[in-house]
């Protein structure tokens, strides 16, 4: 009798190609972000591009707790898929609570978008060349770790600004709104930090 026909058909299953329909989804709805707050976009773009992003986690997910033999150490596509979908949540809850405290967008708040879509974008890249290309992957992976710095830089930097005013209420409410970006980019070096240590194994 075979391996398989003890313990069950071999499931064909493309875990790469799932965490980067992930991080994929996760690189629009960053982009939907930026988007939003130039105010050339509308929150439910974000919020439609979240739910796919949740759709295909649940997906990799399921098959995951399918699949007896993984291309990977199962616990590091896991753990992947769960820090690119905390960029996503993270983004779109910074557009929900935008709302709830009624604040507008600034200049920091652009920047700070534009850099989480940046490091977005590396992660695509690393994912995309994890499966042939190990040594390429973590070279986008380490230019995804460069965003964290640059991201805590412009929050320091937004929080000195915010801080200088009288407004009370605005200054907590815009710190809650800069601390989503701070911790997505700290969901991005996770990512790429996993990245990093899957290729280790692959060596």
């Amino acid at each position: 009798m075979s391996f398989w026909n003890i313990f069950g058909r071999k499931r064909e299953v493309d875990f790469y190609d799932l965490l980067l329909a992930q991080a994929e989804k996760t690189l629009e709805g960053c982009r939907a972000l930026v988007a939003f707050l130039e105010d050339q976009g509308d929150r439910e773009e974000l919020a439609r591009l979240e739910q796919q992003a949740d759709d295909v986690r649940r997906i990799l997910i399921d098959e995951l707790n399918q699949t007896f033999l993984t291309p990977m150490d199962r616990e590091d596509i896991f753990a992947l898929s769960r820090a690119v979908d905390d960029v996503i949540d993270h983004a779109n809850n910074t557009v929900k609570e935008m709302d709830v405290f009624e604040i507008k967008s600034n200049e920091f708040l652009c920047q700070m978008a534009e850099l989480l879509e940046k490091g977005a974008e590396q992660l695509v890249m690393a994912i995309k060349h994890l499966k042939k290309n190990p040594n390429v992957a973590v070279e986008y992976a380490v230019r995804a770790k460069r965003v964290e710095n640059k991201m805590n830089d412009t929050f320091l930097a937004a929080l000195k600004q915010l801080f200088s005013g009288h407004d009370v209420r605005l200054m907590f409410a815009y710190r809650e709104i800069y601390r989503h970006f701070n911790r997505s980019a700290d969901r991005v070096d996770e990512a790429a930090n996993i990245i990093s240590d899957i290729v280790v194994k692959m060596i």
